[in-house]
């Protein structure tokens, strides 16, 4: 078949369209972003969140089947659940009535039902009725968790599982049933090849095998990177209700309000279709990682606390640093160190307060969430070398100084190469 994947560039769509090259269909991938390079594939230029249904026509007459794997977890500025998840939808799905095409299947979520209470969970539903209005033999295939390489929420549980002690919201007992993406693609591709009469027009859920607990999944990831059970923290209900409610004004990170009440709500359901679909059992979350992958499985998952965990060591040097040279410290002192280094008297206040202010900035900025840091650490690391070299030349005593306060310097110099290597962009 010829088949059109809205949201190619995506981790579900690029898995699939993957997968449907190595069975020998075609693939036309649609996204915002072109990917020209990908060998054997074409590519389309459009945005479903702005497209009309007569964008589409002409792309529409040209394949066999269609699947959306287009979503947002969160709304931001450009992208908002309404365009991305009802209208943008909506247009593509009426081009597909008007050309008669009947393989279409929409990649929404477990949990997008009459019981949903989240803007994400309500506008996929409603963005599903809709397919299913237009289309009456398409498919809704409503996963659960999905878990694959590259995948966010597995970054996300993949770093959490590997740390020394789990945190475990409300006790870490609502119930989840992560599936892994492999799964998930396959049972999408047997829905385009088989068009099974028992899925036309239904929501069809991917899960896993069975339901978790989350504390128990956490325990089962860990036990797939190599690691001993770790020892968990209860986080009481309130606590977790009022970070949500910080996260809300924040913007960033995973958990928000929406977040934490699809969490409470749990996210299980049979695996009687799944099932069927692949012929066998899904996979079980013990099994996501496979043995030969687990090492280097985990060294990326301790990267994703350990490094955050240093971005604050780092700049609670420089803020406790530019507040104690505020005057904490003796101003007096500060400026016969500075008189020392052979700054001018009616230089030496003002330096005194803007390298204060300065080492408050870079410590804010530490801690601000950004997608580029390198050009923080170089300042950073540019600094420091200036103050050793001055140290150094009129004050070299301090080398020998039994509190090593620029010995201390190396290890920092260190610690910010380190994360001008690897620290990763924010999402």
């Amino acid at each position: 078949m010829k088949v059109l994947v809205t949201g190619a560039t995506g981790f579900i769509g690029h898995t699939l369209c993957e997968t449907l090259q190595a069975r020998g269909h075609e693939v036309v991938g649609a996204s915002r972003r072109v990917r020209p390079s990908d060998a054997g594939m074409q590519w389309i230029a459009i945005d479903l969140a702005t497209a009309q249904a007569s964008d589409w026509l002409v792309h529409l007459r040209r394949v066999d089947a269609v699947v959306n794997t287009v979503g947002i977890f969160r709304e931001s500025a450009a992208q908002r659940f309404d365009d991305i998840h009802i209208a943008g939808p909506g247009s593509l799905f009426r081009g597909c009535a008007e050309v008669g095409l009947r393989r279409v299947v929409q990649v929404s979520a477990l949990g997008a039902d009459d019981s949903a209470e989240t803007a994400y969970h309500l506008t996929k539903k409603a963005g599903d009725d809709a397919l299913l209005d237009l289309v009456p033999d398409a498919v809704v295939v409503q996963p659960s968790l999905v878990f694959g390489p590259g995948g966010p929420s597995a970054r996300a549980f993949l770093t959490w599982a590997s740390l020394p002690a789990l945190p475990l919201p409300a006790g870490g007992s609502q119930p989840l049933q992560p599936v892994h993406v492999d799964d998930v693609v396959m049972a999408i591709v047997v829905l385009l090849e088989t068009s099974p009469s028992s899925c036309r027009g239904a929501r069809v859920p991917l899960v896993g095998p069975q339901a978790l607990t989350l504390a128990g999944y956490l325990q089962a990831l860990r036990d797939s990177l190599g690691l001993s059970p770790a020892p968990t923290i209860g986080i009481p209900r309130a606590w977790m209700a009022a970070a949500a409610r910080i996260g809300d004004l924040l913007g960033v990170g995973l958990l928000d309000t929406s977040s934490w009440r699809m969490l409470e709500r749990g996210n299980a359901a049979p695996a009687d279709a799944i099932t069927a679909l692949l012929g066998k059992a899904p996979r079980a979350a013990s099994t996501f990682i496979e043995a030969d992958h687990s090492a280097a499985a985990l060294g990326h998952a301790q990267l994703g606390w350990l490094l955050p965990l240093l971005r604050l060591s780092v700049a609670l040097v420089w803020i406790v640093t530019g507040i104690v040279s505020m005057g904490v410290f003796p101003v007096e002192q500060s400026l016969e160190l500075l008189a020392r280094s052979g700054v001018p008297p009616l230089l030496r206040l003002p330096m005194l307060y803007g390298a204060a202010l300065l080492d408050l900035v870079l410590g804010i900025l530490t801690l601000w969430p950004m997608r580029r840091r390198r050009w923080l650490w170089i300042t950073q690391a540019g600094l420091i070398a200036f103050y050793t070299l001055v140290i150094t030349v009129r004050l070299p005593e301090f080398w020998l100084h039994p509190y090593g306060p620029v010995l201390k310097n190396l290890p920092m110099l260190a610690a910010l190469l380190m994360l001008a290597i690897l620290d990763r962009k924010e999402r």
